[in-house]
């Protein structure tokens, strides 16, 4: 299958002789080629295709071209639209660049300064396609065993699962919702030798006490009035593998004790039973509360502690991570577009700066949760930010009492700051997310004397 084109034109205008005068003069093999004589026509084909550069009549039936370039920029604010008239005049085009047109053409149409344009916008484009080969191979580069990193946080946690995994009894992984600790779990159980072994998971706090015990350690017929009959616990059925005991925390003061003992013993007793059963089983715990702290209330057992925790993994937020959040967008957009079908390619640069500055309280399973919503309602090949969920557009929780009211350059100075801060200080990245030229963000960080000694390498 050939690759995509390179660059899609639309064309819109009410008279058909200059759309076949724009097709002759472009080499269709080389970009796409969209026409239109109906500017309410051109509006749809534009929300489907989103063209790189648009070339529009100014004067039409229905909707003038200064209406439709206004709609077109709404939609997608880094489409070039370059305006088209037979009847030049200053006010006309004074407003048409206001409005945001990229350039004000006058007709007959300049057959050779449009080719200059196409050619300038092909080069781009191939410097795009070329960057974003580059930023799925970084990614592949940056994938272990299901997860994504190359932040030092995650390049730290991934060396501990490796030295790890060959050795350990029990493992107790901590951080906040959503930061994936399921995933270390799997990775630990797949790089151990017990890997061969089955891999059981249990939510200890979606369980009531005494189905709980059942469902760990099994019981016996007639232990109590449900059981009608003998039922294999969790133990017993990843004998050989690993077991995950997910938020740990949850355990009434009972169950830790039992659990202990079955960490002591490496022996497990039936409900209902007066016979233990040896097993070899890799314990895996994990909470996002603060066991320690839970030891010092009373509400967890010492002992049980120190016996999860002979090794720790702690895992950082997304918000502590800022540099691995282009590669879990990249991620989980080729995830979601896939599984939806859809040939989405990436985000716009607003939506990548919506995404920069939010703080990601639900961690890696709320950005998951972000792209796949965002794959599912985009129309066109990229995510833009009117696809993010209203909570990211109409983001405050970030926005200080202090900050009501400042001056223009304050806000400009604070959210170049932020991004700054959340692309991990590469200036390049930033001028990408904000959509200006790497030569203007050295200005405006010149002019606020940001300390240049802070450049990554």
């Amino acid at each position: 299958m050939s690759e995509p084109k390179l660059l899609t034109l639309l064309a819109i205008d009410d008279t058909p002789e200059n759309l076949d005068l724009i097709r002759a003069a472009l080499d269709p093999t080389e970009i796409d080629i969209l026409t239109a004589t109906d500017p309410e026509a051109g509006l749809e084909i534009f929300r489907k295709a989103r063209p790189r550069i648009v070339l529009l009549d100014l004067v039409m039936p229905k909707l003038s071209g200064i209406e439709l370039l206004e709609r077109i920029l709404e939609i997608d604010p880094g489409t070039e639209v370059i305006l088209i008239t037979s009847h030049y005049s200053t006010e006309s085009a004074v407003e048409a660049i206001q409005k945001g047109a990229s350039d004000y053409w006058t007709k007959p149409l300049d057959v050779e300064r449009l080719r200059g344009r196409i050619e300038a916008l092909l080069g781009q484009a191939a410097k795009r396609r070329k960057t974003l080969r580059l930023d799925k191979e970084l990614l592949e580069e940056c994938k272990f065993e299901g997860m994504v990193g190359r932040s030092p946080l995650m390049l730290d946690v991934f060396a501990r699962i490796r030295r790890v995994a060959p050795h350990f009894r029990t493992v107790l992984i901590t951080g906040a919702t959503g930061t994936g600790k399921e995933f270390v779990a799997q990775a630990l159980h797949r790089l151990s030798p017990a890997s061969r072994g089955k891999f059981a998971v249990c939510n200890c706090s979606a369980l009531v006490e005494n189905l709980l015990e059942s469902e760990l350690f099994g019981h016996v017929r007639g232990a109590f009035t449900d059981a009608t009959q003998d039922k294999q616990g969790l133990f017993e059925y990843a004998d050989g593998g690993a077991i995950f005991l997910d938020e740990i925390g949850e355990l009434s003061p009972t169950a830790q004790a039992k659990l202990l003992r079955v960490l002591q013993n490496r022996q497990v007793q039936r409900v209902g039973s007066v016979t233990p059963r040896n097993i070899d089983v890799r314990v895996i715990a994990a909470t996002h509360r603060d066991l320690k702290a839970m030891v010092r209330e009373g509400k967890f057992r010492e002992d049980l502690y120190y016996r999860l925790a002979m090794v720790e993994i702690t895992l950082p937020n997304l918000a502590s991570r800022a540099e691995d959040l282009p590669l879990l967008e990249r991620h989980f957009l080729e995830k979601f577009a896939g599984d939806y079908g859809k040939p989405i390619a990436g985000l716009t640069r607003r939506a990548q700066a919506c995404m920069a500055v939010y703080s990601w309280p639900g961690n890696v399973r709320e950005l998951e949760n972000v792209i796949g919503n965002a794959c599912m309602m985009a129309e066109g090949n990229v995510i833009d930010i009117d696809d993010l969920p209203e909570n990211l557009r109409n983001r405050t929780d970030q926005t200080s009492t202090d900050e009501t009211f400042l001056s223009l350059e304050e806000v400009q100075k604070r959210h170049i700051l932020r991004v700054l801060e959340a692309v991990g200080g590469h200036k390049a990245r930033a001028a990408e997310v904000l959509g200006i030229g790497r030569a203007t963000i050295y200005q405006i960080l010149s002019k606020m004397k940001v300390d240049e000694e802070h450049e990554p390498a």
